[in-house]
């Protein structure tokens, strides 16, 4: 079966910086990996390690306190180095110096003769938290029937790479689309860009076209299936069901990653093979251009990115770091309402609208913090049949049934990235959308 789902609300950012078609991959092995908690929504982490422990690939590092056999793995073989906590004893990350000769790949058993030991091996290997669960989008709860499983296999999102499926095990995917078949009984959808013409046995298959966000999970699930109230769904992307997949029919717990390096500061865009959470210095290295430019590191893209460091590490999805200036040495005629034709610019007023070129924006906001203004821009970049202004207005009213009658079950943070970015009044959208879905979790429990 195959679906087709086109797209016209949205926009691509023209951003300097991309990996040329073509790129080879280069093979980077970390120093460090690094396991951040907060990557993990719903997930409230309990360390099973400490430091100076050695472990092994599949080694649970830290387990969920509502659901101790939800665990998150080791990707290598290493050595606790140090278990980092912020305020209350938050734990913040747990980082592991990697062995000498670490792999990313090893042996993990499994077990796929029923639904209930298909779930325990997803929590025991550390995939079962790769996944999302809509309503909420966070990491799904042991007890969860999913009505449908949506897998992504494009990012649409700016300079990012699209996951090369052509190039990917055929059979493990099938194998993939098979073990979740197990746990729904609705459908695996897997979408792929238009022009691909991937055929994955056993899954629906369906041809996405259209600008960023088309290539978000949530986008597609509103636009093919919408989740209703008392309905749940699970998303995940490509690579997360090929690496379960190889789980179910090799015994092996694939952990390696490819991330692009992208941005209009790095010298030569390009791809990494690693690990996932691998540190950044071993990524970036001699990557960056060597100039005076101050320079915001990005673990993610642009929109929905971490603010990271030369210290920090790669964040899940673990596939793209962005380098952009910083901005904070800049010294513009006017300001932010320069008419620079350098300067990018989504409204008519700026004469960058109408250029088709790159360009390379820093990581100002240009502009304060604001009242709402009803200006309809959010709608033209949110591919849902939601009314944005209204569901952010109840959000911040903490109106819980207004919410739910405006599709807030319907949405994640990254789907209103976008709107973030064209947003006038300069509003945190993302964490507003976050605070109002843990709202809800609260309510619900």
């Amino acid at each position: 079966m195959r679906k087709r789902l086109s797209l016209k609300r949205g926009l691509d950012l023209k951003i300097a910086g991309f990996v040329e078609q073509g790129t080879k991959v280069v093979e980077v092995k970390p120093q460090f990996v690094a396991v951040v908690p907060d990557d993990y929504p719903g997930f409230v982490p309990k360390t099973e390690v400490r430091e100076g422990d050695e472990v092994k690939l599949g080694t649970a590092l830290l387990r969920d306190k509502n659901d101790e056999n939800v665990k998150i793995v080791s990707p290598v073989e290493g050595v606790v180095e140090s278990i980092v906590r912020g305020s209350r004893r938050k734990i913040e990350r747990v980082v592991i110096a990697v062995a000498e000769k670490s792999v990313y790949e090893a042996e993990f058993a499994s077990d796929a003769s029923s639904a209930e030991a298909i779930k325990d091996t997803l929590q025991r290997s550390g995939l079962w938290a790769m996944m999302r669960r809509r309503p909420y989008d966070i990491v799904p709860a042991a007890s969860d029937v999913p009505r449908d499983i949506f897998v992504t296999a494009l990012d649409t999102a700016p300079l990012a790479v699209m996951p090369q499926v052509e190039s990917m095990d055929k059979a493990a995917l099938a194998y993939g689309v098979k073990i979740l078949s197990k746990l729904t009984a609705g459908n695996v959808y897997v979408s792929v860009p238009e022009e691909s013409g991937c055929e994955i046995e056993g899954a629906v298959m369906v041809d996405v076209r259209g600008p960023h966000p088309a290539g978000n999970a949530g986008i597609q699930v509103a636009n093919i299936a919408p989740v209703n109230k008392g309905e749940v769904v699970w998303t995940l992307d490509i690579v997360t069901l090929e690496r379960i997949g190889k789980l179910f029919g090799n015994n092996i717990l694939d952990m390696s990653a490819t991330i692009a390096v992208t941005g209009s500061e790095v010298a030569n865009p390009s791809l990494v093979n690693t690990v996932v959470g691998a540190d950044m210095n071993s990524i970036l290295g001699n990557r960056l251009k060597e100039d005076s430019e101050h320079k915001r590191i990005i673990a993610g893209n642009v929109l929905t990115g971490a603010h990271s460091s030369m210290d920090g590490y790669i964040r899940y999805p673990y596939r793209q770091i962005t380098i952009i200036p910083e901005g904070d040495n800049a010294d513009e005629f006017m300001g932010w309402a320069s008419m620079s034709l350098n300067k990018m610019s989504v409204y008519r007023s700026f004469p960058g609208k109408f250029l088709r070129r790159l360009f390379n924006p820093d990581a100002r906001i240009n502009g304060g913090r604001r009242a709402m203004i009803m200006s309809g821009e959010y709608d033209k970049v949110l591919p849902m049949d939601i009314l944005p202004e209204y569901l952010f207005k109840a959000i911040i009213a903490g109106d819980i049934d207004r919410m739910e009658q405006l599709g807030i079950y319907e949405i994640a943070p990254e789907d209103v990235a976008l709107c973030e970015f064209v947003d006038p009044s300069k509003l945190e959208l993302q964490k507003l959308v976050r605070n109002g879905l843990d709202l809800l979790r609260r309510e619900e429990a």
